[in-house]
């Protein structure tokens, strides 16, 4: 029995840690899995191009999957990714959603369960695994679904879904960040500037919402502002992506190809792509 999907990856509109409530949107770069099923036990994990990384969280997206519609099947789950991984671009999230559907699929059960339900599964996986300190219900509701969402993620509610038709410029400087060793009682200072984001958020104002969570997380977390300040003037929103180090920006194709030539002086990978609006697709 064999599964494939993929889901794409995500940038931040607001970080979940300091009050639980975050948004994200879905863009064109993707994570594929494929997952082939036996009857022997046992979950065996591999992330192409990186052979010492921690494959926990897709085997426990298998396991999850196969205890609630299988029967004690085992088997491997092989991810391959655009997206670089610990860069702030919700690439556990994304794995975690094309494992879930890719199971699903090698079990002949994609139509026993919705798409937002099916993201809950990864969520659960990624708490079970320590990759996530919130839940991420936000970064996977927006890679399962496509689009902008904004989440409850202290309750995995998903609280409102717009699309957006952006282009999207992505700078990802060389070092890595992981979301579960952030500073959270640093994030909770932010608090007030949280419920503000969320706030302009369920009203619509992505762009803007997200230019205020990028000035507030990268003060909480100590990342330079100075890559927001430089786009600000050009494009729709800016804003730091998860606990980082990638910055996202939004807006006109012509303005980003501009902050595009100020930030490639930097080191790292600066790259242009849209928003994504289908969501996690079986493939």
């Amino acid at each position: 029995m064999e599964g494939r999907a993929q889901a794409p990856a995500a940038g931040t509109v607001l970080n979940a840690l300091a009050t639980g409530t975050g948004a994200a949107f879905a863009i064109d770069a993707y994570t594929t899995a494929t997952v082939e099923l036996t009857d022997a036990p046992g979950v065996e994990g591999e992330i192409a191009g990186a052979p010492d990384a921690d494959t926990r969280l897709i085997e426990r997206c298998v396991e999850l999957v196969v205890d609630r519609f299988g029967d004690g099947q085992g088997g491997r789950v092989r991810t391959e990714s655009e997206v670089p991984m610990a860069s702030g671009l919700k690439s556990s999230s994304a794995a975690a959603n094309a494992t879930v559907l890719a199971t699903l699929s090698a079990l002949d059960a994609s139509d026993e369960i919705d798409r937002e339900d099916a993201c809950r599964i990864g969520v659960q996986a990624a708490r079970d695994a320590g990759v996530t300190v919130t839940g991420a219900f936000d970064d996977a509701s927006a890679s399962m679904l496509g689009g902008v969402t904004v989440t409850d993620n202290t309750q995995d509610e998903l609280l409102a879904r717009e699309e957006r038709d952006w282009s999207v410029l992505v700078w990802t400087p060389p070092e890595r960040s992981f979301s579960a060793d952030a500073d959270v009682d640093r994030c909770e200072q932010v608090a007030p500037m949280a419920e503000l984001v969320a706030d302009l958020a369920l009203d619509g104002d992505f762009a803007r919402a997200m230019t205020v969570n990028g000035l507030a997380y990268c003060a909480a977390l100590d990342f330079p502002t100075e890559p927001i300040v430089e786009a600000m003037p050009l494009v729709e929103g800016v804003s730091l992506s998860g606990t980082g180090p990638s910055f996202t920006a939004v807006g006109k194709h012509s303005a980003l190809k501009t902050v595009r030539d100020i930030w490639t002086e930097r080191d790292g990978n600066t790259w242009l792509t849209t928003t994504q609006t289908d969501g996690a697709q079986r493939r």
